[in-house]
């Protein structure tokens, strides 16, 4: 039987979302967002020339298509993208009412989020007392630190040395429906953090809030340093999805990355955690030894994590090029019958004002045994044509464009 891998390379958007006017940075819409075209533009300008220079260098993704996936979305040429494209390629339109992770994940998986999320809109004094109340009886705090929108590399430089004194946890949101709470693995203990944020989740998703994330870290003041132990308290999602039409087949489906929480591990047999480096080497020996029939869904999030919400054009830069380098080798090992879809699941332009995603249209790249030109689809297509690769019936509102 076939195997099928999704990779969602987390925040690699193309621009040309025809609803961005409706999403905002800093009170700016982000019509004219495009992660990958404003990338590819600043390199072949010089300006993200740290360790690097030249044009953006993709060649793998580019013979699938990438540079043909960017045109369709958003009329933008990509400078050193313009290979003959021998694959699968198109791109995505998101129609759920977010930017953020569950929602383009979800939608992948061929269930559009039904509702509208809960957000968190006052950037300073941002959590309703109750709920910091709640969070000092589930801690046994006297109080917390941060209640406002901040960057979780940030928040913990301005925060970590009071929370270490105190013991307070560190709470913080952004544009994202999403409670965060940071806090020190030593002094306030990994198992006390994760234990805080399991007994919190509920409360947030009775509110529609999408996640509650641990975000640990470690270091002593001006040195604090977050580790990979995070953990996503997802919203399960209300219907089955792509995970379930799989394993409710009979068959296999393995996680990679982040996508067991975001999935509350519903529908998924087994799941790998780590940095992206780490990641990549689960992938490739997932595509020697996944069952027949099987599906790994995998995630890379530093593209987002590390440099988009950081607007770090040449980190970004950097990281495109070393997917690129990484997946090469995995490319090559596919078997005939194999079909590997690489995907986004919103934009989060490293250029754009503010640091939040930016809505976008997402690439849509396959290996497998057909190729051409998908066009413009929608998000929930990748999930009914992955079912209809794997044989497996589709309970979702897409079309299959293989």
């Amino acid at each position: 039987m076939p195997r099928a891998f999704l990779v969602v390379m987390d925040s690699v958007g193309c621009g040309g979302a025809p609803d961005a006017d409706r999403f905002f940075n800093d009170g700016h819409p982000d019509t004219g967002a495009n992660t990958l075209g404003h990338i590819a533009a600043a390199c072949a300008a010089g300006k993200a020339e740290v360790g690097r220079s030249g044009p953006l260098r993709m060649p793998n993704l580019s013979a699938l298509g990438l540079g043909q996936a960017v045109r369709i979305a958003s009329g933008t040429e990509v400078p050193g993208l313009s290979a003959p494209a021998h694959g699968l390629w198109g791109a995505a339109t998101e129609v759920s009412p977010g930017k953020d992770t569950p929602s383009g994940h979800w939608e992948l998986a061929g269930l559009p989020v039904p509702w509208d999320w809960t957000y968190f809109s006052e950037t300073e004094n941002s959590f309703p007392p109750e709920l910091i109340e709640e969070v000092k009886r589930i801690a046994g705090t006297d109080g917390i630190l941060g209640n406002r929108h901040a960057s979780g590399t940030l928040i913990i430089d301005v925060e970590g040395e009071r929370h270490q004194q105190t013991g307070w946890p560190i709470c913080y949101t952004s544009a994202d429906s999403v409670f965060q709470i940071a806090a020190h693995e030593e002094t306030f203990g990994l198992d006390r953090l994760y234990d805080l944020c399991e007994k919190l989740a509920p409360t947030l998703h009775a509110m529609r809030v999408g996640r509650v994330i641990a975000r640990p870290f470690v270091g002593d003041p001006g040195a604090y340093t977050r580790t990979p132990n995070r953990h996503d308290y997802a919203i399960m999602p209300p219907a089955p999805t792509l995970c379930d039409w799989v394993q409710g087949a009979g068959r296999k489906v393995h996680a990679v990355g982040k996508i067991g929480d975001i999935f509350s591990m519903r529908g998924i047999d087994d799941a790998v955690k780590g940095a992206d480096s780490t990641l990549m080497g689960h992938l490739s020996d997932l595509v020697d030894q996944a069952e027949e029939g099987s599906l790994t869904f995998a995630n890379f999030v530093e593209f987002d994590s590390v440099y988009g919400h950081r607007r770090d054009v040449s980190g970004y830069a950097h990281h495109l090029e070393w997917f690129d380098a990484e997946i090469g080798p995995i490319l090559a090992r596919l078997r005939p019958d194999d079909l590997m879809i690489f995907t986004a699941d919103h934009g989060n332009d490293p250029t754009w004002i503010g640091t939040d995603h930016t809505r976008e249209r997402v690439p849509v790249l396959g290996k497998g045994p057909q190729s051409g030109q998908i066009g413009l689809c929608a998000f929930t297509d990748v999930a009914a044509s992955i079912a209809a690769h794997l044989g497996v019936p589709s309970q979702g509102p897409g079309k299959s464009f293989l």
